[in-house]
């Protein structure tokens, strides 16, 4: 389905910047303020009241993740140098030094300033108000692959080689609890209402539990799901249920999609729908706040919008090269994507879509 196909429009182009390279990550501040943006240069950018600031100058050292704390007060950042910077504000407060180490996941708590960050093999929990690290955790079988904090901030769960390791951050030292997966975790997420911890596999599987099994049993029987055509890439929960109640799963795996769904019949488990328009990989996809608006970004320089997560409703394009990722405003009124050579674009609803307007 080429762009030109469609007559929907909710979202039109509202801003257009860029950085010198590959834009590697893109994150909203959760009152939607601001949006922060890292490039394979190096470089750190701050869009604000319809201006781009340069925060950190190109370096030739790639910042690969970027995140912001619960309450907007503290961006982070990581990347190739191991370095890790923390602002407060557009004041730079805190540089952590991790030489050699290449700093390429990171995720603060949903409910403190605490920061998790990965180290080769390992995790550091750091603590912004205090300026000290709370634990190192040693997940052993791998570099770490990815990390995120459950909605109540009271796990951590941390991915790679063989399986997830969760932490119960009220006790460090109690020993974490393990989802097997004989393979390797590329994209672990817990879903918004944190009942369910997906991974998506190097396997082509994924990999979904239920959080009160795994902490409370030693076999915490996940379901599996298979088919796909290739590794799967990026994985994205609903922040709002089905008819069930439960949150819908999305995966991407090379140049399509797969949307879950669990069936009120046990025996069934997830059931799955495959969303095909895009004929490149896909880079990112993620759902639209409080709406099964899904969007998915691919290197075929399209973002597709996926209405109720089941049909195209508009395809947006820009980026020459390709689009790498994208980030959804916490409102849902604002769309931002980062492309390959370096563009950064962010849609904002039409009046249709019940606007947007400047000031």
């Amino acid at each position: 389905m080429k762009p030109s196909t469609l007559n929907s429009k909710e979202f039109d182009q509202y801003f257009s910047g860029s950085l010198s390279d590959y834009v590697r990550a893109i994150a909203w501040s959760p009152q939607g303020t601001m949006l922060a943006a890292a490039s394979a240069a190096g470089e750190v950018a701050l869009w604000q009241n319809d201006n781009l600031t340069t925060l950190q100058t190109g370096n030739d050292y790639s910042v690969d993740c970027l995140a912001f704390s619960h309450d907007g007060q503290f961006l982070a950042v990581g990347g190739q140098n191991g370095l890790v910077k923390i602002w407060q504000g557009t004041e730079l407060i805190a540089t952590l030094e991790n030489a050699p180490a290449w700093v390429d996941q990171l995720a603060w708590s949903p409910n403190s300033h605490q920061l998790a960050f990965s180290l080769g093999r390992r995790v550091q929990v750091w603590n912004a108000d205090t300026r000290e690290i709370v634990v190192i955790l040693n997940f052993e079988s791998s570099s770490i692959l990815g990390i995120d904090w459950r909605s109540d901030g009271k796990y951590l769960a941390i991915g790679g080689h063989q399986g997830i390791k969760v932490w119960n951050c009220q006790d460090w030292n109690q020993e974490p609890y393990t989802l097997d997966i004989p393979s390797v975790s590329i994209a672990m997420a817990w879903s918004p209402d944190g009942k369910y911890l997906a991974s998506g596999n190097m396997d082509r599987t994924i990999t979904v539990v239920e959080s009160q099994l795994l902490v409370s049993s030693n076999d915490p029987q996940p379901w599996v799901m298979r088919g796909f055509p290739g590794k799967i890439r990026k994985i994205a929960w609903s922040d709002i249920g089905n008819q069930n109640g439960v949150p819908i799963l999305a995966c991407c795996s090379v140049d399509g999609i797969v949307v879950w769904e669990k069936s009120q019949d046990e025996s069934l488990g997830w059931e799955a729908t495959v969303l095909t328009n895009h004929v490149d990989v896909i880079n990112a996809i993620a759902f639209a706040p409080y709406r099964l608006l899904l969007a998915s970004a691919g290197a075929d320089g399209w973002i597709c919008l996926w209405k109720d997560a089941k049909k195209v409703s508009q395809i947006l394009t820009g980026a020459s090269d390709g689009f790498s990722c994208l980030a959804w405003h916490p409102q849902g009124k604002l769309l931002a994507a980062g492309g390959k050579e370096g563009e950064l674009f962010i849609w904002a609803k039409t009046s249709r879509g019940q606007g947007f307007g400047r000031g």
